[in-house]
């Protein structure tokens, strides 16, 4: 008699960054009462100029985390008109305050300003998004510093979820000065929640699933809809989609969805564990902010060295 036999198919477990955030921020909060206890209230100053609707968003999303944590925020809503010196003077003057320990300038911002210069203007000390070219000059050097947003969180995503990535080949896929080169800075340090053998590929390497094929953990961070797909990732990766892109559904009523780099449905039948889109990295992000932020209070205060 003969037997059928299916190759069994493989679910993966789905890692959802908003629990892992929530944990995070209970811890904050038990951080920022020992700051109270101090006579210091960590302060968060974002600044937004124009109305464009993803901004509009995610600064409702760090109003909303702070009130969460007990961290003072106050968001300055500037018209799109706004000249670049009008935001460097605010800037410097909420640089010169000493009750402020983070400055967030929304991106993007409208044409009239050159975000460079304006990042370039931000105090390091209270860089809580971690882009300062000193902060990630101290990242480089394995230096204490504030860390970028999105790679921290996904560093941790890792770690809280016993994916740690010491001595495993990670490869990400996108090399911005947002997530790809500070998270492979991030990851090859040779500190705990590290010490990974760190590849880059980018739309200058030939062969990318040749690449992506041999990461025990795959970060996708490229900005394309569905780039990878379940023939691109090996068998009981660990798998990161950092994208965030809105691609049209007609089967929704609003006509689109959300969607990451990565082909979700199938990949996770191939993958040991997948972020989902949303859900996944992006709650992180406002995490870490508050994170940095609290930090930043912390030194302050002379609770961190």
């Amino acid at each position: 008699m003969l037997i059928s036999a299916e190759k069994d198919i493989m679910t993966a477990r789905i890692i959802k960054g908003s629990e892992i955030a929530a944990g995070i921020r209970n811890e904050l909060k038990d951080r920022v009462t020992r700051l109270k206890e101090k006579g210091r209230t960590p302060f968060l100053c974002v600044v937004l100029v124009g109305d464009d609707p993803g901004s509009i968003s995610y600064v409702t999303s760090k109003e909303k985390g702070s009130a969460e944590v007990g961290v003072k925020e106050k968001t300055f809503r500037l018209p799109a008109s706004t000249t670049e010196l009008e935001v460097l003077k605010l800037v410097g003057d909420l640089n010169e305050d000493p009750d402020v320990d983070g400055i967030l300038v929304q991106s993007p911002l409208p044409r009239q300003i050159d975000a460079e210069k304006i990042l370039f203007c931000i105090s390091p000390a209270k860089d809580v998004d971690g882009w300062h070219p000193v902060n990630l000059g101290k990242l480089m050097r394995g230096d204490p510093c504030l860390l970028p947003c999105t790679p921290h969180g996904i560093q941790q995503i890792l770690v809280r979820s016993g994916y740690d990535p010491s001595g495993k080949h990670v490869v990400i896929l996108g090399r911005s000065n947002i997530v790809g080169r500070p998270l492979a800075n991030l990851l090859m340090q040779k500190k705990p929640g590290a010490n990974a053998t760190v590849t880059v590929v980018h739309t200058g390497t030939p062969d990318i699933p040749f690449y992506t094929r041999q990461a025990d953990i795959l970060v996708a961070a490229m900005g394309s809809p569905l780039f990878v797909k379940a023939d691109m990732v090996k068998d009981g990766a660990v798998v990161i989609d950092v994208g965030s892109n809105r691609i049209e559904d007609k089967a929704v009523e609003k006509g689109w969805r959300w969607a990451g780099d990565v082909d979700f449905e199938k990949v996770k039948e191939k993958a040991a564990a997948i972020t989902p889109v949303p859900g996944g990295v992006g709650p992180m992000t406002v995490t870490m902010l508050l994170q940095n932020t609290i930090e930043a209070a912390e030194l302050k205060a002379g609770l961190l060295k």
